[in-house]
C-alpha cells in the first residue's frame, strides 16, 4: 500500500517552567533534577521536526505554577473542530484545563465542552477514522467514554488498561493512520478483553513487544506516512519501515523524567 502524509496542525506548550514535582508514575523520580536548557532544546527539536516535515504548530502559553502543561495532549481531544475539554485526576495539573479551554475559545473555536466526568485528552483519546478509543483504569473516569460519545458522535471504544506503567492510552496504543484505521499497541498493557477488542477491531494492527513500549516507542505522532518516535525505541524503526512508514526518532529524555515523550507534548487540531 503506497502512504502519503496529511499536513496536520499541533498545539504545544513549551517546558519554561518544567519541573518533576510529584511521583504519579514508575518514571516519575523528583529526585532527579530536570536540565531545563536541555528539556527546552529538545522540546524545540521536537517542533522544528514537526514544521520541516509540513506540519503547523501552534503554540500555548506556559504558566507558572503548571510545570505539566508541556504534556498539550492532555488537555482537550479535538475531532473535526469540537472541543472536548479535560477534567485532570490529580489537583496539580487542575488548572490547566482551563488554560487549553480559553486557548481554544480565543482562537475562534465555538463548539467547547467542559467535561463533567474526568478524562486527560487525548492522554486516554485516540481517534481513528471509526471510532474514539477511550482507555482507563488509571485516569480517566468510565463515565467520560459515553460523555464523548454524546459530544463527538462517534463510537467510543473502551479499554481497560491494566499495568501502572502505561497509565495513559498514549503510552500503550498509537494511532498510525487515521484514515484506515490502523494502529499499533503494546498487548500486555490491556486487559484480557480488551485485547480481544483490539484483535477483532485491528486485525492487522502493528503489535509492539515490552522493550520498545517500556522505551515510549508507543507515545508517538503519526501524519499517515511519518511516524514521529522516541529514538530509544529501537525495535520500532524496522517494523514500521516494514508497514510502509518512515520513522522520525527524537530524543526527549528530559520529557520523559516528567513521563511523557512526543505524543504527550502534541496535542492534534483536527
Amino acid at each position: 500500500m503506497e502512504r502519503c502524509a496529511t499536513p496536520r496542525r499541533y498545539l504545544m506548550c513549551p517546558p519554561e517552567h518544567f519541573r518533576v514535582t510529584y511521583s504519579i508514575n514508575p518514571w516519575m523520580d523528583p529526585a532527579k533534577p530536570v536540565d531545563v536548557p536541555l528539556a527546552v532544546a529538545q522540546w524545540e527539536d521536537l517542533r522544528e521536526k514537526y514544521r520541516a516535515l509540513g506540519h503547523t504548530v501552534e503554540v500555548l502559553d506556559p504558566r507558572p505554577g503548571l510545570p505539566d502543561m508541556v504534556f498539550a495532549a492532555n488537555g482537550a481531544t479535538v475531532v473535526e473542530g469540537r472541543v472536548l475539554g479535560a477534567r485532570f485526576a490529580h489537583p496539580q495539573r487542575g488548572p490547566e484545563a482551563l488554560a487549553h479551554l480559553e486557548w481554544f475559545r480565543a482562537h475562534g473555536y465555538a463548539e467547547v465542552c467542559e467535561p463533567v466526568h474526568v478524562n486527560e485528552g487525548e492522554g486516554d483519546f485516540a481517534v481513528t477514522a471509526s471510532y474514539v478509543l477511550a482507555g482507563r483504569g488509571f485516569r480517566a473516569s468510565p463515565l467520560s467514554h459515553g460523555e464523548a460519545q454524546e459530544f463527538f458522535g462517534r463510537p467510543v471504544i473502551g479499554l481497560d488498561l491494566v499495568d501502572p506503567r502505561f497509565y495513559h492510552l498514549d503510552t500503550a496504543l498509537a494511532v498510525l493512520d487515521d484514515a484506515a484505521d490502523e494502529v499499533m499497541y503494546y498487548p500486555a498493557a490491556f486487559s484480557a478483553g480488551s485485547r480481544a477488542v483490539l484483535r477483532r477491531l485491528f486485525p492487522d494492527a502493528l503489535v509492539v513487544d515490552e522493550a520498545d513500549a517500556v522505551s515510549f516507542g508507543l507515545n508517538a505522532v503519526s501524519d499517515g506516512l511519518r511516524v514521529v518516535l522516541p529514538q530509544g525505541a529501537v525495535g520500532l524503526f524496522g517494523a514500521l519501515r516494514g508497514r510502509g512508514f518512515e520513522p522520525v526518532g527524537v530524543d526527549l529524555s528530559e520529557l520523559l523524567k516528567g513521563g511523557g515523550s512526543v505524543k504527550c507534548c502534541t496535542l492534534e487540531l483536527r
